[in-house]
């Protein structure tokens, strides 16, 4: 699955290691806004309408609502993931979807996107084998459970067992009582899933300047820009630990800094039209989402 492209000259490595931090659901990372033969993903940034990124992905607009199920155009949150259907998928507006796999789908992942009953997902595809999804492929996604509602609705009110939070299995005894990554903070957005079901990275604001600093001693993997994300760095952390910092404004560490705890690595950013400052902020342990309120003091 695709993020917007880096601005500037990154090793591919490390695109696929933004990717396992903000991508989710084990999503891999890859090109840029334009739409490939496997469809991909874009993350809101600032500033961002529906109308802006149908434009420049080159999609016609309401071919991008039918792919984002539940998606309000006007309530559109700085982080949100959205899809970028591929040249191959269809979504009539009586359904069903043509999709085609994306790495770390599974029949039952799909469905709950698009608010469909997942066992009317599997009887759509016979003999195609769940457990064997090949990335590429192409399914049919029966919309929903029953003739009343449209996908967005059934998506929202999907029970909350189906939108439980990711298990990053037991952490590390060094991954405790972190400091959190700003002195003067309001949380935003907890970390958690959204109405239809995607894991959204925790957003902190502040009312006034402020400098992002290091929760815990490590090293800087990642210093840059990304096109959708602001300025971001990227710290590896003991025991496969990993911490990202985005949207950010002026970086204040450089690839291969070793930092300690409290250490300043940005200058946050303002939103558009705001006098609020906004840091998107996400931890890992082996790749794996957790999170921050278990570690962070």
């Amino acid at each position: 699955m695709a993020e917007r492209k880096v601005a500037g000259k990154r090793h591919g490595a490390l695109l696929l290691l933004l990717g396992l931090i903000l991508l989710l659901g084990g999503c891999a990372s890859g090109g840029g806004v334009s739409i490939s033969d496997g469809g991909g993903w874009v993350t809101v940034q600032r500033g961002d309408t529906l109308g802006k990124i149908a434009d420049q992905a080159g999609i016609p607009l309401l071919r991008l609502q039918r792919f984002n199920p539940g998606v309000d155009s006007r309530r559109l949150a700085i982080g949100q993931r959205l899809m970028l259907p591929s040249r191959q998928e269809r979504a009539p507006g009586g359904g069903p979807y043509r999709y085609q796999v994306r790495r770390g789908d599974s029949l039952y992942s799909i469905a709950r996107y698009f608010g469909a009953d997942p066992q009317r997902v599997q009887a759509a595809n016979t003999g195609i084998d769940p457990s064997r999804l090949a990335v590429g492929q192409l399914i049919q996604v029966p919309l929903g459970g029953d003739s009343s509602g449209s996908g967005g609705s059934r998506a929202a009110s999907a029970p909350a067992a189906s939108r439980s939070l990711p298990d990053p299995g037991p952490l590390p005894s060094s991954a405790r009582q972190w400091q959190w990554p700003l002195a003067n903070y309001a949380v935003e957005r907890r970390f958690g899933r959204d109405a239809h079901g995607t894991l959204q990275p925790m957003m902190l604001t502040s009312p006034s300047p402020a400098v992002a600093k290091a929760t815990a001693p490590g090293k800087v993997r990642f210093a840059s820009g990304m096109r959708q994300l602001g300025q971001v760095v990227i710290l590896h952390h003991a025991d496969n630990m990993q911490s990202v910092y985005a949207f950010c404004d002026k970086l204040m560490v450089s690839e291969g800094d070793s930092v300690s705890s409290g250490a300043p690595l940005c200058d946050i950013g303002q939103e558009s039209g705001s006098s609020r400052y906004h840091l998107l902020f996400d931890l890992r342990h082996g790749g794996k989402p957790v999170d921050p309120a278990r570690v962070l003091r």
